[in-house]
């Protein structure tokens, strides 16, 4: 946490609840199991509590024995106490003063709360340094009040040093979690982010993973709307806990819930426009439309926003599950760029990967490109081709690129074959997922494929 002059206000912490923690593990090792993934060295006030509890922690995460004349051997060979002395008193008195080893959960709540408000006294004085200076525009103010409002509600400070002993746990945790997530799945790998529904892009990118921001671009007319609004929809279908923000800055919201209902009910798309429903269809037209109806997502058609708006009203939802921005070239930046696309649009990609990491969830992000693929013999686009900037490409965790080989060649005999070509990811291979293509309805599909042992991976 940042330093700042806050003389004259007193810091809420509780001593007793501190060394109450402390002297819980110190009766009870196992104490620290209960505690380890939510409280941390820094949530303690007082500097020689926070050093022995990470001393602590790192004993915990390397399966050493934590009693006190552990704690006392540790603390003194990492300096935390001046003298043996002052060592074996002061774990004396916090073995001493422990009310109830079975509270120590509630002891941790209430550092934490402590160290909340800490959080919030702190934030509040930096935004009045802010906006005080004047050196800032009053929107860039409020959204630096809103992060900081936000970071102290998701439990996370920004600015502060956390120390590496936490971190592991929660990897090494999540790794296990994740072992036994594959045994219990045959020993086939299991997604680490949300599944898009599309298996053989899953296997290669592992789903929408949080803080990944995945740029998918396409020429215009191979689908990428319809395919971030089926990503969207296999992703609400899933996790109905999970919001699912689309932020559409080319078409109205009622356009895109249209072709989510053309989709779903596989009802040709020009029916919206003509009216020409056969009668049959209104059954699963209806049992389609309702499904949609109850799904998580949210649809913000606002045109020319920019990412400070968008990251506004993300701050707003509960339980963010993926974002979708269709698309970058229609964005808006805060600052004047003065005419110079490129730095604009670079600028933009870069905040949507802050957002990304801000917010820990996967942002997708459409993008246009430029027409290379057009004058060459071979079509598929390459990463070159993003347009308007190259920060795309480097600010991007993942770009996949959609392309029908149909649309060019009237004759290709797949005609509804479409391969994403996943250009570069952070996370694994790149290569090739071929979809489906059922153009009358705006719809991808995950189709069979077969490998060289001739076994089929994936069906219809």
């Amino acid at each position: 946490m940042t330093d700042y002059d806050i003389s004259g206000v007193n810091l809420p912490y509780n001593s007793d609840a501190e060394q109450s923690v402390l002297g819980c593990i110190l009766i009870d090792s196992d104490s620290l199991g209960e505690i380890i993934g939510t409280l941390h060295p820094e949530h303690f006030y007082a500097r020689l509590n926070r050093d022995i509890f990470a001393a602590m922690t790192q004993m915990y995460l390397a399966n050493e024995r934590i009693d006190i004349v552990t704690v006392l051997d540790v603390c003194l060979r990492q300096g935390v106490f001046e003298s043996s002395d002052d060592a074996k008193k002061y774990l004396a008195v916090l073995m001493e003063t422990v009310p109830s080893v079975s509270s120590v959960t509630k002891y941790a709540g209430i550092v934490t709360e402590k160290y909340l408000l800490r959080s919030l006294i702190t934030a509040s004085k930096e935004i009045i340094d802010a906006a005080s200076a004047g050196a800032e525009n009053a929107n860039s103010i409020v959204d630096l009040a809103e992060q900081k409002i936000y970071d102290i509600r998701a439990g996370v400070e920004n600015k502060s040093l956390t120390h590496i002993s936490g971190i592991v746990y929660d990897r090494v945790k999540a790794l296990n979690e994740m072992v036994k997530s594959t045994a219990a799945n045959g020993g086939r790998p299991v997604m680490s982010g949300l599944p898009t529904g599309f298996l053989e892009l899953d296997r290669k990118i592992f789903g929408l993973n949080r803080s990944d921001l995945l740029v998918l671009a396409a020429r215009p007319g191979m689908g990428k709307t319809s395919f971030a609004m089926n990503i969207a929809v296999n992703v609400g279908k899933k996790y109905r806990d999970k919001q699912i923000c689309v932020f559409s800055l080319e078409m109205s919201k009622e356009q895109i819930v249209s072709r989510m209902i053309n989709s779903e009910a596989l009802l040709p798309s020009e029916a919206m426009k003509t009216g020409r429903v056969a009668t049959e269809k209104w059954k699963q037209i209806m049992e389609s439309s309702d499904m949609l109806s109850q799904l998580p997502i949210y649809i913000d058609d606002t045109p020319g926003c920019n990412v400070s708006m968008i990251k506004s009203k993300l701050r707003r939802m509960k339980n963010l599950g993926a974002v979708i921005v269709d698309y970058l070239q229609l964005m808006t930046s805060v600052s004047n760029f003065h005419g110079n696309r490129v730095a604009e649009i670079s600028e933009i990609t870069r905040q949507l990967k802050v957002l990304a990491k801000e917010l820990n969830v996967p942002v997708i992000a459409l993008s246009q490109l430029a027409r290379g693929p057009e004058q060459r013999p071979d079509k598929r686009p390459l990463l070159s081709d993003l347009r308007d900037s190259g920060s795309i490409e480097q600010d991007a965790d993942i770009v996949l690129f959609l392309y029908r080989n149909s649309y060019y060649d009237k004759t290709d005999p797949n005609q509804n074959l479409c391969e994403c070509i996943v250009a570069k990811n952070r996370h694994g291979e790149t290569g090739t997922a071929y979809l489906g293509w059922q153009g009358d309805f705006t719809r991808f599909t995950n189709v069979e494929v077969k490998y060289e042992n001739n076994e089929s991976q994936f069906r219809k």
